[in-house]
């Protein structure tokens, strides 16, 4: 059993492999997602520790609605309002919300302070 973040994008993909310092699988969805595109990560997934990690806005909104209705045992992770985007949330946020689901994080070292943290 291994875990799995779920996230909308590639930038949203790649933003977390920078900070993430453990083996974990992150799927895309790449935007708005159908019941079959559903379905499948469901069976995919079914043995792992499932994540979600969406935008705040109003299309991860609607793709949270469905994995809450047919992914019920899905854990839900949430970036700020403010940010609106994984991709845009910054680094020091995202190792608060990943530690938070107990997830082992680092900061980049290519992460500048000043504008990151």
């Amino acid at each position: 059993m291994g875990k799995v973040i779920i996230v909308e994008g590639k930038t949203d993909k790649q933003r977390l492999q920078q900070i993430l310092d453990e083996p974990v699988e992150i799927a895309c969805t790449y935007g708005t997602i159908g019941e079959d595109k559903l379905d499948e990560l469901i069976s995919e997934y079914s043995e792992d520790e499932v994540y979600v990690l969406l935008d705040a806005d109003y299309a991860g909104d609607k793709v949270r609605r469905l994995f809450k209705q047919d992914f019920p045992n899905v854990r839900h992770l949430y970036t700020h309002r403010m940010y609106r985007e994984v991709a845009t949330t910054p680094f020091h946020v995202l190792t608060q919300i990943l530690e938070g689901a107990h997830f082992i994080v680092k900061l980049p070292e290519e992460a500048d302070c000043s504008n990151e943290c």
